[in-house]
């Protein structure tokens, strides 16, 4: 089938709520990819970082292969053998005490939300029903109905209300608005390290450390949603390094599996965490045995072939590489890592025409919140593969 003929199908028989750009893909490996028609590009959207370690990783697809031929699901009504390493390795990774895994980012985020309500009932004090958490404006936490309920974004609300309350929203980057705002019936503090959905927004220096001081100070949980910030992406396991700081709560997903698979964790200690008794949460999928066993490849793919040091080098030459663009089009550019962003200014004409003429020069990228770029290839990427990317980036985004 031609490359148009797989669009038309698509656009008659699947829901319109998304505008992909009109290309094809049908096979991955490292930061390419190939068209039905054999074109390849170069991703730099990484599936919105799920694919940190490269597409089609040879070793997460053999520990995939491999478990596929032994056991793929028991549910959590009895235990597997690929489980309990699964928590062993990822808490000595990322320096936590439990995990409770499930499938999706958004359901991380959902199981947050349950656990620290409750955490306010049981341990905190809080009368039933009155636990509050408090988010920041132009946040993107997933897509339910419970975690819309607070977001800033009128395109992500508008025709699916009523909402679930309990919810503030603050400014972003501002320490002060967050003690301000806190209640006796505050019981959380969700915020990204980086808002990346809303064009890569990086908080002002000390900001995470002075909002752990904060959340210190008034007995409330810090929920740092890194599902898109963590696993190597901004050149640190977690975004929290950066300032040294640990959340109570860390939600981890995407890369998680290295693309291959639904996973994500929730990652915490036994206060948070052991207010949850049986019955009172879980998933089908969650924490099955295909699940784990691609997750434990995958993070061991992140350590031994040093990824998350290749995307802090990497991040800065590419960094480096769009600071240089000459277009006064372009109101800044920022990154950490391998998470970057260049946003253009309002007389631009928006960022899809630029995303659209960089696919014709065979680099995928994507446009968020019209008029910004973001760019995030899989933390595999090499020097020449930079300086690829960027020949083509200079070639569109100067004048």
């Amino acid at each position: 089938m031609k490359q148009s003929e797989y669009i038309e199908l698509e656009d008659k028989f699947g829901a319109q709520n998304y505008k992909p750009l009109d290309v094809v893909i049908e096979k991955g490996e490292g930061v390419w990819v190939w068209d039905v028609e054999g074109n390849k590009y170069m991703d730099c959207l990484s599936a919105y970082s799920a694919v940190n370690q490269g597409h089609c990783h040879p070793r997460i697809k053999k520990a995939m292969q491999e478990q596929i031929e032994k056991l793929t699901l028991t549910s959590r009504a009895f235990r597997n053998d690929q489980l309990g390493p699964f928590y062993e390795e990822l808490c000595a990774l990322t320096n936590s005490h439990k995990v409770l895994p499930m499938n999706s980012g958004a359901e991380a985020v959902e199981t947050a939300i349950k656990a620290v309500r409750k955490w306010g009932y049981m341990v905190k004090g809080i009368p039933e029903d009155r636990a509050e958490i408090i988010v920041c404006g132009d946040n993107f936490h997933g897509r339910t109905i419970t975690i819309v309920s607070f977001s800033t974004d009128l395109g992500s609300r508008k025709g699916f209300g009523p909402f679930t309350p309990g919810f503030k929203i603050i400014p972003f980057g501002n320490a002060e608005a967050l003690e301000a705002t806190i209640t006796p019936n505050t019981v959380a503090f969700m915020v990204e390290p980086i808002q990346g959905e809303a064009g890569v927004i990086i908080p002002p220096e000390g900001y995470l450390k002075k909002v752990r001081e904060i959340c210190n100070k008034h007995n409330i949980n810090l929920i740092l949603d890194e599902i898109q910030t963590g696993l190597g992406r901004t050149g640190k396991m977690l975004a929290e390094e950066h300032e040294g700081i640990e959340a109570d709560i860390t939600l981890i997903g995407k890369a998680l599996s290295g693309g291959f698979y639904p996973v994500s964790a929730v990652l915490s200690n036994t206060e948070v965490l052991g207010v949850l008794k049986p019955g009172e949460h879980g998933s089908t999928f969650g924490g099955n045995p295909l699940a784990c066993a691609v997750a434990r490849e995958a993070l061991k793919v992140l350590k031994d072939e040093k990824l998350i040091q290749n995307a802090e080098d990497m991040g800065a030459k590419f960094l480096a590489g769009l600071n240089s663009i000459q277009n006064g089009k372009i109101k800044e550019v920022r990154g950490r890592g391998l998470l970057l962003a260049v946003e253009f200014k309002l007389n631009a004409g928006g960022a899809r025409q630029y995303c659209e003429k960089l696919k014709e020069n065979d680099l995928l990228c994507k446009e968020t919140h019209d008029n910004i770029i973001r760019f995030a290839p899989p933390l595999v990427i090499n020097a020449k593969q930079v300086d690829w990317a960027l020949e083509r980036i200079k070639s569109v985004l100067s004048v």
